[in-house]
C-alpha cells in the first residue's frame, strides 16, 4: 500500500464535487473530550467498559455490570470514541453504541460539527494517531498519553461527503471481520460440546455416538470414558516423551525457529516472534531426540496444556517450558492426542497437578506418568477426524479474518491519506454511518 507523502503531494489541490478541498486540522479543531466524572454507585448507567474490555484495533467494546464498582469513572455517550491513552502502543480505541462509565485511563471523544464520528473513530484508530499517541506518553512502566498534548494530533481532514464514504468501506470490513468472528465462536462451542461428549461416550463404527448411561461407563480419575477404552500412562503409548533443554539457547539472526510458549495457541503454532538458532546450535539442542512432523509439542508452563502438532516440512527447536511427544504408532494417533490435550477432561487434570506458588506448572514426571483414555486406534482415527473437521473450520475462518484485517489496514492508509479518493465512486452511506455527522 502506499506510503505517507505530503498533503499537497497526494491531492494535487483536488477538490470534491462541491469543490471543498482537505484540510489539516488538530484533533482538538473538531473534537472535545467528555470531562464527567461519576461515582458509578450514583448514577443510573449499567455498564462499564475497562481497558481489558477493548480489544486493539477493534471498534465494538465489550463490558461488564457497573455492580460493586465504586472508584472515579468517566461518563460516555453513544457514539462517543472511546481513546485509551494508558500504554497506547496496544492500539485500543472503539466506539460503543450505548452509554455507560469508562475508566479514567480511557479518553471518552466528542465528534464536533463537521466531521462524521466514525470517520473521527478510523483517524484516532490509525498508526497515525497510535504513533503520536505514544510519543506524547509520560512515564516508563505504565506510559500515558494527556488530552493537553495528544488533542495537538494534525491530520488531513476530508469533506464531510467524502469522510461518510470513506467511513462507510471501513465499517463495511469491521462488520465482516465481526461475523467471522462470530462465526469462529459459534464453531468453537460446538465443537467443545461435541469434545466433551465424544470423549465420554465414544463413537460408533457407523460413526455416531454411543448412548451408554453413567452405569455403563467406566470411572476413571478424569472422568467417566467408554468400559472398552484403555486408560493409560502417556509414557506407554508414546515412544518418546522429551522434555525442552531447560537452558537459553544461544540466538541467531536466522536458521531453526525455536519454539515459544506463547506462540501456541488451540492448536496452533503462530510464529511471528519466535527466535532463530544456528545449524550448529540446533543440532546440540536436538541430540536426545529431534523433533519431526506429527510429533506434538505440549507446554507445561506458561501457559499449561498448549499443543500443536509439529507440520510437513517443518524444522523446530524445543523452547523452554515445552515437551515433544511422540506417539507410538497403531497405538495412539497424533490428531487424536490433540483434541484429547484440549478437552475439558484433561484441562481440569492439568489445573489439579499444577504446582507453584506464584507461575504454575507441571512437573516432567507429571506430564510422563499423565494418564488418558485411549479407544481402538480406528475409533481414534474417527474421533479425530470428526473433531479435525471443526479445527479446519476455524482455522480457515480465521485466516479469513486475519486477510480481512489486512485489508483494512491497507484501506485505512489509502484512503485516509488521500491516495485513493472516492469521489467517483458510487457508496452509499447507510444511516449508522449518516447518523454520526
Amino acid at each position: 500500500m502506499s506510503e505517507e507523502v505530503g498533503l499537497d503531494e497526494r491531492l494535487d489541490d483536488s477538490e470534491d464535487e462541491q469543490g471543498q478541498k482537505w484540510r489539516e486540522v488538530r484533533l482538538e479543531d473538531v473534537s472535545r473530550k467528555r470531562s464527567e466524572n461519576v461515582d458509578p454507585q450514583e448514577v443510573d448507567l449499567d455498564m462499564h467498559v475497562g481497558l481489558e474490555h477493548i480489544d486493539p484495533n477493534t471498534p465494538y467494546p465489550e463490558w461488564e455490570p457497573v455492580g460493586g464498582l465504586s472508584s472515579t469513572k468517566r461518563r460516555f455517550e453513544a457514539g462517543d470514541i472511546l481513546f485509551a491513552k494508558l500504554r497506547p502502543n496496544l492500539e485500543k480505541s472503539a466506539q460503543p453504541d450505548f452509554e455507560g462509565v469508562a475508566s479514567t485511563d480511557i479518553f471518552p471523544i466528542v465528534a464536533e460539527e463537521g466531521i462524521n464520528a466514525k470517520y473521527l473513530l478510523y483517524r484516532l484508530s490509525s498508526k497515525p494517531a497510535y504513533d503520536y499517541a505514544r510519543r506524547t506518553s509520560a512515564g516508563t512502566r505504565m506510559p500515558r498519553t494527556s488530552w493537553n498534548l495528544f488533542s495537538n494530533f494534525e491530520f488531513d481532514l476530508s469533506p464531510l461527503e467524502e469522510q461518510r464514504r470513506i467511513a462507510t468501506v471501513l465499517h463495511n470490513v469491521d462488520q465482516a471481520i465481526q461475523k467471522t468472528k462470530g462465526i469462529i465462536e459459534q464453531t468453537k462451542s460446538v465443537r467443545d460440546g461435541l469434545r466433551q461428549n465424544v470423549f465420554s461416550q465414544g463413537i460408533r463404527p457407523d460413526g455416531r455416538f454411543r448412548n451408554l448411561d453413567g452405569s455403563e461407563l467406566k470411572e476413571t480419575r478424569i472422568g467417566k470414558i467408554p468400559p472398552s477404552w484403555r486408560f493409560l500412562r502417556l509414557d506407554e503409548v508414546c515412544s518418546d516423551v522429551v522434555d525442552c533443554l531447560n537452558t537459553t539457547p544461544e540466538y541467531s539472526d536466522d536458521g531453526i525457529r525455536v519454539i515459544l510458549t506463547s506462540e501456541i495457541e488451540e492448536g496452533r503454532y503462530n510464529p511471528e516472534e519466535s527466535p532463530y538458532v544456528s545449524e550448529e546450535v540446533y543440532e546440540d539442542r536436538i541430540r536426545r531426540i529431534e523433533p519431526k512432523p506429527d510429533d506434538v509439542v505440549f507446554t507445561r508452563e506458561a501457559p499449561i496444556g498448549e499443543a500443536f502438532k509439529i507440520p510437513e516440512g517443518e524444522r523446530l527447536c524445543l523452547g523452554q517450558r515445552t515437551m515433544q511427544l511422540r506417539p507410538e504408532a497403531g497405538v495412539l494417533n497424533s490428531h487424536y492426542l490433540l483434541e484429547l490435550l484440549y478437552s475439558e477432561k484433561m484441562q481440569s487434570w492439568y489445573r489439579r497437578v499444577a504446582v507453584g506458588s506464584t507461575t504454575k506448572h507441571m512437573r516432567v514426571e507429571d506430564v510422563e506418568g499423565m494418564k488418558i483414555p485411549v479407544p481402538p486406534i480406528d475409533e481414534q482415527e474417527q474421533i479425530a477426524a470428526l473433531l479435525g473437521s471443526y479445527r479446519e473450520y476455524v482455522e480457515a475462518n480465521m485466516e479469513h479474518s486475519a486477510q480481512l484485517k489486512r485489508l483494512k489496514e491497507g484501506l485505512m492508509q489509502d484512503l485516509l491519506s488521500g491516495t485513493v479518493r472516492t469521489a467517483d465512486t458510487n457508496i452509499e452511506v447507510p444511516e449508522e454511518i449518516a447518523q454520526h455527522g
